[in-house]
This record gives C-alpha cells, sequence and structure tokens, in this order.
C-alpha cells in the first residue's frame, strides 16, 4: 500500500494555520465595538490578496478534495462584485455551487457613475477637447454605457442579485461602495471644469447610479429573507434615500428588524439640511424597527456639517444593545450629545463625535465631565476635529477647504482578477494604505494638527485603546475637573483634544 505524503496527515487546524500565513483568515473580523471596526469593516474597499497569494490558495485547492474544501472561506467569506457584466456573470458562478455561497459572509456591491441618458457622446467630447482627453478610449466609455443601459433596462442585476441573496445563508454584512476608474476619474474631472458645453454632450451621475444600487440590493435581500445584520454606505446619496422612501416602506421595515449595526455617510453637500429633515420620518421607521442595534455611525461631509437637532435624526429612540455609536460632521449642543450619550450610559464602549461643532452657549467641559462620570462601560471615544460652531465658520466659511473628495478613486475594470482598485471614498471616511501599516495617525502625526495631510484619515486603533495598561504615577498633571481641562469655549487646538479624550476614559494623559 502505498504510504500518504507527510502533509496528507497533517490535522485540518493546522493547514489552516498554513492558509493563514498565505493570506489572513477572511473569517476573522473586527469587533463592531472597536474604533477601527468603521475604518476597517466598514467604509474600506474590499482587499484582493496579492495575485502571489491567490495563486498559492487556488493550487492548494486543486492539490485534492480535502484541501479544496480547506482553501474555499478564504476565497470566498468575502464577495466583491462589480456592477458590470463581467462582475454579474462572475457572481452567478459564484452562487450557482452552494458549496461555495454557503460560506460567503460579506458581500460588497461595487457601483460606477450611471451615463445620463442622450449624453453619453464621449466620442464627441474628446474630439472637442483640444487634445486634454488624448489618453482616453472613446469606445471603451462607450462600451461601459451600452452595458449600463442594457443591465437596468433587462433587469439583469437585480435577477442575480436575488440569486446570491437566495444562496447566501451565512451572509452578515451588506456593503455598497461607489467605483471609479482613473479613465472614469479624468473624464469626471474634465467634465467639473468645463461644465456647460461639455456636460451636454456627456454627464455622468452618482444619484441614479446609488439609487438603482439600493433598490435592487433591498429588494434581493427582502425577497431572499437574508440573515444579514449589518449594513454599510460610505457614499450614500439623500436624493437616492429619498427617491427609496415613497417606494418600499414595508421593504425597510422588514430589513431594519434584522440590523444590529448601520453605518451611512452622506457625501451630498446640496440642500443638505432640508433633504436629511424630509429623512427624518424615514428614520424614525427605521430606527425604531431596530431593535437588536449595537452600533450606529451617520456622517456628513467635513466641508458642510448637519445643522438639523439630533433627534430629528435619531427620535429619542433607545437601543438596550447599542455598543458603539458615532456622528460625524454636525452643529450640535452639548445638551443633545449629553442626552443621546445618558441614555446609552450603561452599554455604550465607543463613542466618535468626529468634526462636531458645538453651537454658542455650549461647551465641550460639559460634555466631557458627563462623559467621564457617567459611562460606565466607555472604552474610546474619537473628538477628530471637534471644534466650536463659530470658530469653525471663521475658519472655513463657505469655502471647500475641508477636503471631502480625494483626487484617488476605483478601478472600474471588468477583469475581476485585476482587483487594484481604490474605492471612492471621501477623504473625510477612508484613512490612507499607510495608516493600515502604522497604526494611529494622530500618534504618528509630525504636524500636531487636525487640518494636515492626515487630518481625514481614520485611525486602525482606537484613539483611547482599552488595552493601554492605566498609569501608576502620581498624576499631579492630570486634572480633577473639567474646569481644568483649559475649555476655553471659542476653539479646540489637536493637544487639547488627545488630551480630553484620555482624560475622559481615565487614561493618564501623560503616559499612555
Amino acid at each position: 500500500m502505498p504510504r500518504k505524503a507527510g502533509i496528507q496527515k497533517l490535522s485540518n487546524e493546522l493547514l489552516k494555520d498554513i492558509l493563514d500565513h498565505i493570506e489572513a483568515d477572511p473569517e476573522i473580523s473586527v469587533s463592531i465595538d472597536r474604533r477601527a471596526y468603521l475604518s476597517v469593516e466598514s467604509f474600506r474597499l474590499p482587499s484582493p490578496p496579492l495575485p502571489s497569494q491567490a495563486q498559492d490558495i487556488g493550487n492548494f485547492r486543486l492539490a485534492c478534495r480535502r484541501f479544496g474544501e480547506l482553501g474555499i472561506p478564504h476565497q470566498f467569506t468575502r464577495v466583491a462584485t462589480r456592477f458590470s457584466r463581467a462582475g454579474l456573470q462572475r457572481l452567478e458562478k459564484i452562487v450557482s455551487r452552494p458549496n461555495l455561497a454557503k460560506h460567503t459572509k460579506k458581500f460588497s456591491y461595487l457601483i460606477p457613475f450611471f451615463y445620463v441618458e442622450g449624453r453619453e457622446r464621449v466620442g464627441e467630447l474628446l474630439h472637442h477637447a483640444n487634445g486634454d482627453l488624448q489618453t482616453l478610449d472613446a469606445s471603451f466609455f462607450e462600451r461601459k454605457a451600452e452595458a449600463q443601459r442594457s443591465i437596468v433596462r433587462s433587469g439583469e442585476d437585480l435577477r442575480v442579485l436575488k440569486k446570491a441573496m437566495m444562496a447566501f445563508r451565512s451572509l452578515q454584512h451588506v456593503q455598497i461602495l461607489r467605483l471609479q476608474d482613473e479613465a472614469d476619474r479624468s473624464l469626471l474631472d474634465y467634465l467639473h471644469e468645463n461644465d456647460g458645453a461639455a456636460l451636454r454632450l456627456v454627464d455622468l451621475k452618482w444619484t441614479p447610479a446609488c439609487t438603482h444600487a439600493l433598490r435592487t440590493v433591498g429588494e434581493a435581500l427582502a425577497e431572499a429573507r437574508s440573515p444579514f445584520t449589518r449594513f454599510s454606505g460610505p457614499m450614500m446619496n439623500p436624493q437616492s434615500v429619498l427617491a427609496l422612501k415613497k417606494g418600499i416602506p414595508h421593504t425597510i421595515t422588514v430589513l431594519s428588524e434584522r440590523l444590529t449595526c448601520l453605518e451611512l455617510h452622506f457625501d451630498d453637500p446640496i440642500d443638505l439640511n432640508a433633504r436629511m429633515k424630509d429623512l427624518s420620518p424615514l428614520f424614525k421607521l427605521t430606527f425604531a424597527s431596530a431593535r437588536n442595534m449595537q452600533a450606529v455611525h451617520i456622517g456628513f461631509p467635513s466641508s458642510q456639517p448637519l445643522d438639523l437637532d439630533l433627534e430629528e435624526i435619531f427620535h429619542n429612540i433607545h437601543w438596550e444593545k447599542l455598543r458603539a455609536f458615532g456622528v460625524q460632521a454636525w452643529r450640535l449642543s452639548a445638551e443633545e450629545i449629553i442626552s443621546l450619550a445618558r441614555r446609552h450610559s450603561k452599554t455604550l464602549r465607543g463613542l466618535r463625535l468626529r468634526d462636531v461643532q458645538l453651537k454658542d452657549g455650549s461647551m465641550w467641559k460639559d460634555v466631557l465631565a458627563m462623559l467621564r462620570a457617567e459611562m460606565e462601560l466607555l472604552d474610546w471615544v474619537s473628538l477628530r476635529r471637534i471644534d466650536y460652531s463659530s470658530h469653525f465658520d471663521e475658519l472655513w466659511g463657505d469655502s471647500m477647504e475641508v477636503p471631502d473628495y480625494p483626487p484617488g478613486g476605483a478601478s472600474d475594470s471588468d477583469d475581476e482578477d485585476d482587483f487594484h482598485a481604490h474605492v471612492d471614498l471621501g477623504d473625510d471616511v477612508f484613512e490612507s494604505e499607510d495608516e493600515y501599516s502604522n497604526g494611529d495617525s494622530d500618534e504618528r502625526s509630525n504636524a500636531d494638527t487636525d487640518h494636515g495631510p492626515d487630518a481625514n484619515e481614520l485611525a486602525l486603533s482606537p484613539d483611547t485603546p482599552a488595552s493601554l495598561p492605566f498609569c501608576t504615577c502620581s498624576r499631579s498633571s492630570f486634572p480633577a475637573t473639567a474646569d481644568d481641562l483649559g475649555d476655553n469655549g471659542r476653539f479646540v487646538v489637536y493637544q487639547q483634544r488627545k488630551f480630553w479624550e484620555k482624560w475622559v476614559i481615565g487614561r493618564c494623559p501623560e503616559h499612555t
């Protein structure tokens, strides 16, 4: 009898460890109550393995049936699909094999800008562009526009999405991301700089793309009775959500009942206050139905903080299991923040108040004193770029100097293996690749500022990590009360807010 090869004698546990050294276990994720969750799991682009890693995993799976089964989670736990013919065909192949689809826990849907019908005459535009777009190929855009029209009119995307959601019986997390390749970015930049005549020839819009993605994904999830519990949308459009409000209230209720985690960032500042006020009833319906909510984040453009009462969105709702809560770019009073935090003082472990601007008559020291005294379980607090509303207006006024949109973007290639894409996330909501390998950008910043090159990045680890040991020094410089924190009621500087983050949770500001 031929003797078994040595590796065949290894246990499944050891073989999984070997696979983990080729590529990190995709089933390991950051807990929703950690500061890192928003950056890593919700607003981060799907990161494919390096080509060599993908080949090694593929070769491992080809060795024998046992190895084939062990390697499936590394390839299909997280599935990312582009809105394109090739992307939908690949998705359908995956979900047609139950042994693969049963492992999928996270689904990322990557959506490009949609061409406005009748205004996709890229060839004419390039002819009149005087060489500014000479590197672009008109046929590339024409094929893409035709494919978009064909997919939408035929309903091919909805058909495949319904099939996928029915097959993904272990699905936990759904993510809708905006996608953009270099050619699209060049075209959009040109249209932005040469609006008028150029827009009569070619126009690309995010609103119809976002609306279509939300409608089709929502319908597919509801019809499949998907077990998903988490939804992330880092580039949501208020108009898209408003368009859905009239059409699918029952679907929204059904889906909301399953939610334990919801993270939305609205990127369009036009008529923001009015549009979000119009969405207030929908938020009330959603949040009232989501009784099991454990993590919530609602954000807006840093350049234009929302000026609406907090409870216009959250409606005094109390979630018994809430562990992490975050808002970004909002003009609030101290009492609004205190009231919401107090409702969840028995459960909240993480609090993000990024880009929050306190209104006249409020002081940050009042918020900080309450958080320190009453938040029993708070492990971390993020106060990045907090300030006072009047000082924010003095600094920025109506300018767009607070950057929301990066020069980067994402590949929209139909080649599913060439996934070096950068999903198009605003600088407010996404961190640089350097930060993934270097930890907390605040700690490594040489600028000592919340308005420098690193100001728009999200740190991977908590700004005030719970794992740090308590200091045993005499803490002679540790303020006893909030009155000693140096809050002048006019502005907040970088050094202050870092100091305050540690003080709130009882960390020594000198030795942590």
